[in-house]
């Protein structure tokens, strides 16, 4: 008797340059969003969003450094050595909780055919495409 077929899954990427933060995902994003907001404009990040089950973080502890502002719910996350901003997510988080997966940290051909939807974070927290 021939074994099973199993379903391959092709693992998605993100990295930071030197390499020190991995985050894998097991599906492309549905879509990315780029926001306008004061932080995420400077950052220049597309961001792609996972529930936090599905997002795998391959990285030593000490490698990432975070920055909380505003409010304080939100935690962008970047690489200690080289500083490419990879994810942001809840400070408080919780097993049904979104993270944010920079995809400009992605290979850009994975990604390619995506669509990317703005998002006005600036003022009115709408998307400007609908």
């Amino acid at each position: 008797m021939l074994p099973p077929v199993w379903r391959i899954q092709t693992m998605l990427v993100a990295s930071c340059h030197c390499g020190a933060i991995r985050l894998e995902v097991a599906r492309k994003p549905r879509r990315l969003t780029d926001c306008n907001c004061s932080i995420c404009r400077r950052y220049a990040a597309l961001w792609a969003y996972y529930s936090r089950k599905s997002v795998r973080l391959a990285c030593p502890e000490d490698a990432i450094q975070t920055y909380v502002w505003g409010d304080g719910r939100l935690q962008f996350c970047r690489c200690r050595i080289c500083g490419c901003v990879t994810h942001h997510e809840r400070v408080r988080k919780t097993p049904d909780s979104t993270v944010g997966v920079n995809a400009r940290m992605m290979d850009p051909e994975a990604i390619a055919d995506i669509k990317i939807r703005k998002l006005d974070g600036a003022l009115t927290w709408k998307y400007l495409d609908d």
